[in-house]
């Protein structure tokens, strides 16, 4: 039969399986290396090949044994053709010289070079293979089907059943790692913002509340003189009202409401008949789950108590969208005394400044895994109270004590990180 063929149209023929050869080696590859999640976006937004894509990607059984079919029978093919080549120019020392030669011609560029094109710009190849693919699978399922039945037999022996081919659910990490390597594609503002909420659960309101001593609010037992003076200092629309002391709260009072006096007076009744309910939340409780509790209770203000029942601070909902949005305004009035820098990059801090602002705010990286403020985390480490001018290093950074009292550390001097490679070196 090759005698009778001219040697023209057998080289044709080859060159032509070579061809499709390499299209099933590059249109598996980029199939495979398509990213499922940009593919079910491209699908639902009606892109013809990526429905045809994502349909075949369904089941990875079926498409494999398709692109195995077609690359199989056209590599035999190949092989077959070119011992009727060799012997007709040649004879039978040429066989293996072209069986040696169609070798390298197929691994360079039936297989390598599609492959590594198809992994580069996967879906500039599988699209249009997918359109092929469709009606193709179609035609020849009976023989995909018996060979996927004999390939899925043998699998089944080795323990490997997983029928389940659709996109499983990302985890938490997973979804920070995809918005991290989002790149360009989203505004450093946006992923922050994305990254952000999906670290709302390992955040708690302790991390976040205005502390125990920090909280400002209206004591019954003060003169109306007083109370007045609170009200109109005020930097915040909502006030706790105690009695002697914030553990004895009986209510939250909004200031708006005052407008509904027909004087601006004071007393005791007059402000009691304007309380809200206070609205107690337990310490440890991931803003996740507070901000849908503001949300279901209509609420923007909650008192956090531990275990006992004493208050250990105050969050708002102001305070959880700053953790996902960053601050709102910028008051000096409420850090001037936080942080101060100096001119030889060293930083005054106010030992009260919370750590999550902190690193927040300069860009550090301080341990926020235990305490929440300066304070905390110095005494934590070396379990007494310092001394002025002691010095000690906290994550690299170097810190001295500045100032002390009998019960805590007042300020300290935070100077710029030290890599641990640079000092060793």
């Amino acid at each position: 039969m090759g005698d009778d063929v001219p040697l023209a149209a057998l080289i044709g023929l080859l060159v032509t399986l070579l061809v499709l050869s390499a299209f099933f080696s590059g249109s598996e590859t980029a199939l495979m290396s398509l990213n499922r999640y940009q593919l079910r976006h491209k699908a639902r937004e009606g892109h013809r090949g990526a429905k045809l894509a994502e349909r075949l990607l369904q089941r990875p059984d079926r498409l494999i044994g398709l692109i195995l079919l077609g690359n199989n029978l056209v590599n035999f093919s190949a092989a077959s053709l070119v011992a009727i080549i060799a012997l007709k120019i040649g004879g039978q020392p040429a066989v293996a010289l072209g069986t040696l030669i169609l070798t390298l011609v197929v691994l360079i560029f039936s297989e390598a070079a599609p492959k590594t094109l198809a992994a580069l710009h996967p879906e500039r190849l599988a699209f249009p293979a997918a359109v092929i693919y469709s009606p193709l699978l179609r035609i020849t399922y009976p023989i995909v089907w018996l060979t996927n039945a004999a390939s899925n037999g043998v699998l089944y022996l080795f323990g490997v059943r997983d029928n389940n081919h659709n996109l499983h659910a990302l985890t938490r990490e997973e979804l920070r790692t995809l918005v991290h390597d989002a790149g360009g594609r989203i505004s450093n503002r946006y992923r922050q913002m994305l990254i952000s909420i999906l670290d709302l659960e390992k955040v708690t309101v302790d991390d976040v509340m205005v502390p125990h001593n920090e909280i400002v609010g209206i004591d019954l037992d003060d003169e109306p003189d007083e109370i007045e003076r609170i009200i109109n200092e005020s930097r915040h629309t909502r006030l706790p009202v105690y009695r002697d002391n914030i553990d004895q709260v009986v209510g939250i009072l909004h200031l708006r409401r005052l407008a509904n006096l027909a004087q601006r007076s004071f007393n005791q009744e007059d402000l009691s008949e304007l309380l809200e309910e206070p609205y107690f939340v337990p310490e440890g409780t991931p803003l996740s789950t507070q901000l849908v509790q503001f949300q279901r209770r209509r609420k923007r203000i909650a008192l956090v108590v531990d275990e006992y029942g004493d208050i250990q601070g105050i969050v708002t909902l102001e305070d959880i969208l700053e953790e996902i949005v960053g601050e709102f305004t910028t008051d000096p009035a409420d850090d001037i005394d936080d942080v101060i820098q100096e001119e030889n990059n060293t930083w005054i801090v106010d030992g009260t400044a919370n750590i999550r602002e902190l690193n927040r705010s300069q860009d550090w990286d301080l341990p926020t895994d235990g305490p929440k403020t300066v304070n905390g985390l110095i005494l934590e480490l070396l379990e007494t109270i310092p001394e002025p001018r002691t010095c000690l290093k906290v994550s690299g950074y170097p810190i001295e004590i500045i100032e002390t009292d009998d019960n805590r550390i007042r300020t300290v001097r935070v100077g710029q990180r030290i890599d641990e490679t640079e000092t060793a070196a």
